[in-house]
């Protein structure tokens, strides 16, 4: 299906989304603080693409014959990130000037103030030498943790003989800034800097010399077999032992190294000389967004997340009454944390069976799970252990839960399960009511205050049997998808419909255009790369369907081409909310049908997860959404169009500013307001 058609490399689309994040931090309109939050976004998004996709492109690269292909990516992506850093460190620097005038003194890159030394003295012998682990460089005595700081300092002893000695930053133990006030003046200082000052006291018969920082950041893939039948939570404990002991990735030094110790480090870690990158004085500068500056008014002014619910004597009879849809976080989370709660309380309540697959690490919603469990009701929960970079935190709440009684279900090792679902069964006579809760964003009350995400809260007895049927093939285990064997109607679930269905709604929209009939697609994204359904939207475009598209970050589709794509726009939104929820809108000759949900269009999610999305019945419920789509559409304010060379390009126009962001807060307000 995808022959003839062009799409954007994933990997530099991903770059590109990188870039429209750095782009905030130069944003005189964005407060001081937080545009250096974005930064600190940058950084973490950056780290993460050098763990996960450039060793992915180097496995690929292997496997394929046409290597020159692979090397002109590895070329692209090398110069696209060096022209970033670039943008970065200016970005950076002229943060600095700004923070100066606001009374706070960041000391990056230049000799730390002689008015603080001595606290700064005291700070480093009390506090940071408890944690520093000295270790001479001699053959392969050491080995470099993944993303973990280190320096390098040339030692001479009193005969002038050099030794290299390897130093940690123990910012894993210790804040990587220290705030001072002194004189009304508040100065921070990087770890890094205390150390670099006051080590040379440690060295009392030598000189200490030449200290440069440098990290590596290593494969972060795990390395699973396809089944085991021993305890897959003790598997995986395993591999994440070894997850900061893989394969090196990237070397990232300070530019001002000399060769000789960079090619003595190389040669001591057995580094490819391909993975060596030139970074800046320091690293790991996600940590920005901990810089300790208390000043609310260098921040985002707060808005007070509404209450969608009201406050009904019982959540559950209210769900009963009507199906209830929870935007986050511009209103309350506090909603799914009483559902589950009730449930767990209530004495005609049942069973309980949810999906986790990234909670908070203090979550209230497993507590509720818990207690449920010690109340003396079935409880089943599938926690996906391969969420990656989460998977020691739900490997705790997994063993917690199990040993309060609740039935712990893992996924099949090839197959996660990334659906956010949950089923309350209720005894009420000789009846049983079902109640539900599907969302497109995890069940984690901690990224609900800055994921935007749509949680539908449902007593739909027809979707929910199908969500039973679910939970039940789910609890099999099965490493297949039996053909045939479960049926749904009302639900997409990846591995069963969910694609044929799409595909069968594009098709609907193309005919329904062809008749004359009205006809258009609007969907919203985190990311979109599957070839066969871009492929259909391809097909729509050129049969004149109008095709708008809202995608926050990867997008392999091409906006805009003649003969392709010429009826389609990609609009990228950046701004204080991470853009989470996924929707899909259908016109359907003006009868539409509007589907919420877990699933991105990727590979992964079409193909190797288990995805849930969920349709909209309720009327209001469904102007509401697409008065919210639409608002995000008219953003003139932090939205992007991509276009066809995969830039962000500001979305002039001559209307009124609009920041859908804000638009939608203030819609919500007015809409909880009218129910007063």
């Amino acid at each position: 299906m995808a022959q003839g058609f062009t799409f954007f490399n994933r990997d530099l689309s991903w770059l590109s989304f990188n870039e429209r994040v750095l782009t905030e931090a130069g944003n005189p309109a964005v407060p001081l603080v937080e545009r250096i939050r974005f930064l600190s976004i940058y950084s973490s998004n950056l780290d993460e693409f050098y763990r996960v996709r450039v060793p992915a492109v180097a496995a690929l690269q292997q496997l394929d014959k046409e290597e020159d292909i692979y090397n002109d990516l590895q070329n692209s992506i090398l110069a696209t990130v060096n022209r970033q850093q670039e943008i970065f460190g200016r970005l950076l620097s002229g943060l600095i000037p700004e923070l100066d005038a606001e009374g706070i003194c960041f000391v990056y890159n230049q000799p730390l103030p002689p008015v603080i030394l001595p606290a700064l003295k005291h700070f480093f012998f009390t506090q940071v030498l408890a944690f520093l682990q000295p270790v001479y460089l001699d053959g392969d005595n050491f080995f470099p943790e993944s993303n973990r700081l280190y320096m390098a300092a040339n030692v001479y002893g009193e005969s002038g003989n050099n030794s290299i000695v390897l130093i940690n930053i123990p910012s894993d133990k210790l804040p990587r800034f220290t705030g001072i006030t002194e004189a009304g003046k508040q100065y921070i200082v990087f770890t890094d800097d205390i150390i670099r000052q006051f080590l040379p006291l440690l060295f009392n018969d030598a000189v200490v010399k030449d200290l440069y920082s440098f990290k590596i950041t290593r494969n972060a893939d795990l390395s699973l077999e396809d089944e085991y039948e021993d305890d897959l939570a003790e598997k995986i404990e395993q591999q994440l032992a070894k997850r900061d002991l893989g394969l090196a990735t990237r070397f990232l030094y300070d530019p001002a190294m000399p060769l000789h110790l960079l090619h003595a480090l190389a040669a001591s870690f057995s580094l490819p000389t391909a993975g060596l990158v030139a970074g800046g004085r320091y690293h790991n500068l996600k940590d920005l967004s901990a810089l300790p500056i208390q000043n609310k008014a260098l921040e985002y002014p707060t808005w007070p997340a509404l209450s969608p619910a009201g406050n009904p004597d019982s959540l559950l009879d209210e769900i009963e009454r009507r199906d209830m849809i929870l935007h986050t976080p511009w209103q309350q989370y506090d909603t799914v944390l009483r559902f589950f709660n009730e449930a767990a309380s209530s004495p005609d309540v049942q069973e309980i069976y949810v999906t986790l697959y990234r909670v908070a690490n203090d979550s209230r919603i497993v507590n509720a799970l818990i207690s449920a469990a010690r109340n003396g009701k079935k409880v089943s929960v599938l926690v996906e252990l391969k969420a990656r970079f989460d998977e020691a935190n739900n490997i705790k709440w997994a063993r917690q839960m199990k040993n309060a009684g609740v039935k712990i279900i893992y996924s099949v090792t090839a197959l996660k399960v990334h659906a956010k679902i949950a089923l309350v069964k209720k005894s009420c006579g000789m009846r049983t009511r079902y109640y539900g809760v599907l969302s497109t964003g995890n069940f984690n009350e901690s990224t609900a205050r800055f994921y935007t995400d749509h949680v539908l809260l449902t007593a739909h007895h027809e979707i929910l049997r199908e969500l039973e049927l679910l939970f039940i093939f789910l609890s099999k285990r099965r490493k297949k998808i039996p053909e045939g064997l479960i049926h749904f109607e009302h639900l997409l679930v990846a591995q069963f419909n969910l694609q044929q269905r799409f595909l069968a709604m594009i098709d609907r929209e193309i005919e329904h255009h062809r008749k004359g009939l009205p006809s258009g697609i609007t969907i919203r994204l985190n990311n979109l790369e599957e070839k066969v359904l871009i492929s259909k939207l391809y097909e729509a475009s050129n049969a004149g369907v109008q095709v708008q598209l809202i995608v926050r970050s990867i997008c392999c589709l091409i906006p805009g081409m003649k003969g392709q794509s010429e009826h389609i726009t990609v609009t990228r939104i950046v701004d204080r909310f991470l853009e989470h929820g996924r929707l899909f809108m259908f016109c359907n000759n003006n009868r539409e049908e509007i589907y919420l949900g877990s699933a991105d269009w990727m590979n992964r999610n079409i193909y190797r997860r288990i995805e849930v999305c969920f349709p909209i019945y309720d009327a209001e419920l469904r102007q509401q959404l697409k008065e919210i789509t639409a608002l995000q559409l008219q953003d003139n304010v932090q939205a992007v169009h991509i276009n066809t060379q995969l830039e962000n390009i500001a979305v002039k126009n001559e209307l009124p500013p609009l920041r859908s962001q804000e638009a939608i807060y203030e819609y919500l307000k007015q809409q909880q307001y009218a129910k007063v």
